[in-house]
C-alpha cells in the first residue's frame, strides 16, 4: 500500500465510533502510529519495549506515552514521547489523523495519532525504555482475515485481538488499536478474524 493509496481510504471513511466502557478517572496518554513510505510501501514503525519496565514489558507497542503536564495538547504528548524513544524528530511528522480513544486496563486513555514520517537521520531505540524498533508492512497489519481474537467474559473489551508476523506477535492495545485503523480503512472487512475459542 502507498502512501497516497493508504491517504485516500483513510480520508474516505468517517471514524467508527466503537463502543466502550464507562470508565471514571483514566489518565490521558496518546501513541504515534507512524507510517513510514520506503521503496513505494508504506511500513509501520513498531517498537519492542525493554524487558526491565514496570508495565508491559517486552511487549510491542507504539511510541507513546502518559501526558505531561508540560504537554499543550495530546498530539504534542504522542511526538514528544516519539521524540524520546525512538529519536524521531517531530519536525519529520507529518499528521494524518486521530482514531478513536482506546482505554486499558492500566487506568489510561489512549488517543492514537496516525501519522507519516520522513526521518532525515537514523530511528534509535532509547535503551531505557526501549529494546528494538523494527518494521512491518502496513497492508499486513490492515489485512482482517489475518487477525486473530480471543473472546474474553469479563475484561474490558469482550475480545483480544492478536496479529503474528514473522517470529513475533502483536497483542493487546497495540493490536486492539491497529484492528481499529484496519476497520477504518477497509470497513467492509470488519466482520473478519480468525477465532481461537
Amino acid at each position: 500500500m502507498t502512501r497516497d493509496e493508504f491517504l485516500h481510504r483513510f480520508q474516505l471513511h468517517p471514524t467508527r465510533q466503537a463502543k466502550r466502557p464507562t470508565l471514571k478517572r483514566l489518565r490521558p496518554a496518546a501513541v504515534l502510529i507512524p507510517l513510514w513510505e520506503r521503496e513505494g510501501e508504506l511500513q509501520l514503525v513498531l517498537t519492542q519495549r525493554a524487558a526491565n519496565l514496570r508495565h508491559h514489558a517486552g511487549q510491542i507497542s507504539f511510541p507513546g506515552g502518559r501526558q505531561e503536564l508540560n504537554d499543550s495538547s495530546l498530539y504534542q504528548t504522542a511526538l514528544r514521547e516519539a521524540h524520546e524513544e525512538i529519536h524521531l524528530d517531530p519536525s519529520a511528522v507529518t499528521l494524518v489523523g486521530q482514531l478513536q480513544d482506546y482505554p486499558v486496563i492500566s487506568n489510561f486513555i489512549i488517543r492514537p495519532y496516525v501519522a507519516f514520517i520522513d526521518p532525515q537521520q537514523p530511528l534509535r531505540p532509547d535503551p531505557r525504555e526501549v529494546a528494538e524498533i523494527f518494521t512491518v508492512p502496513l497492508k499486513h497489519v490492515l489485512h482482517q482475515p489475518q487477525h486473530f481474537a480471543y473472546r474474553l467474559q469479563r475484561f474490558l473489551y469482550d475480545q483480544v485481538y492478536f496479529i503474528p508476523y514473522q517470529h513475533r506477535n502483536i497483542w493487546g492495545a497495540t493490536a486492539g488499536i491497529l484492528r481499529e485503523l484496519a476497520d477504518h480503512v477497509y470497513p467492509e472487512r470488519h466482520s473478519f478474524f480468525r477465532s481461537l475459542n
